[in-house]
């Protein structure tokens, strides 16, 4: 009994020093003001997130004036328009493309006939194209007037187009190296002068690559050749 009133004497001092003292008493942990802590049960079944689990989002808020707007339109390539002529006649250098892609061999043909030609090489090839074959096709006049071209450039000819022409035994209308001139004012003269322009510029393709030799189809000559193209009334070879 004596040491109970003693140590009820001593708590009652304590608390008196305390008191005189201004110390706080012993801390107890009490509600907050804010809505009532969640049980375990209620997170069980929450989606977890930042905003429900107290935490602090760390992204970077996007700012108002980057918000998407749904309304505004998306930018879209629209349909090219049709190119210009001029622009379809290049090739992707920049560069003409030559004028056999957009003509026809009778338009070209309308567009360079002459009485007159450019050169003495033109006008060596315009009368062998005029005696050789005048009256046959477009494509087969301008055969002609290749196989001519080729040979200058073949190596195994002479090195010029009147060279080609004169050359001994190879074209019959030639005597002696003498090409004899056409009627000048004939139709078929004006055409045999296009048709050496044409084919100097190379500006279309008559139908017989690179051959080298040609022959009337009445004739046989027997030629052990690479037989490229029967255009007319000629018979192509290389």
């Amino acid at each position: 009994m004596r040491r109970t009133l003693r140590a009820a004497a001593l708590t009652a001092a304590a608390l008196a020093l305390c008191a005189a003292g201004g110390l706080a008493g012993p801390s107890f942990a009490a509600q907050a003001d804010g809505n009532p802590a969640a049980s375990f049960a209620a997170h069980d079944g929450a989606r977890l997130s930042a905003g429900t689990l107290g935490l602090n989002d760390l992204s970077d808020p996007v700012p108002a004036d980057q918000a998407f707007d749904a309304q505004e339109p998306v930018v879209t390539h629209a349909i090219a328009s049709a190119l210009p002529q001029s622009a379809i006649d290049q090739d992707p250098d920049g560069d003409s493309v030559p004028e056999r892609s957009v003509r026809s061999l009778a338009e070209l043909v309308g567009d360079y006939a002459g009485g007159e030609t450019a050169d003495a090489e033109t006008e060596c090839l315009a009368r062998a194209v005029y005696w050789e074959s005048k009256g046959e096709p477009l494509a087969g006049q301008l055969s002609v007037a290749e196989v001519i071209i080729n040979r200058s450039q073949s190596g195994r000819f002479a090195s010029t187009i009147c060279g080609v022409v004169r050359q001994p035994s190879q074209f019959s209308f030639v005597r002696g190296g003498h090409i004899p001139a056409p009627p000048p004012a004939s139709r078929d003269w004006r055409t045999a002068v296009a048709i050496a322009q044409i084919a100097r510029q190379d500006l279309a393709d008559g139908g017989a690559p690179r051959a080298l030799f040609f022959h009337a189809r009445r004739a046989h000559p027997g030629w052990h050749l690479t037989r490229v193209a029967a255009i007319g009334n000629h018979i192509f070879y290389r």
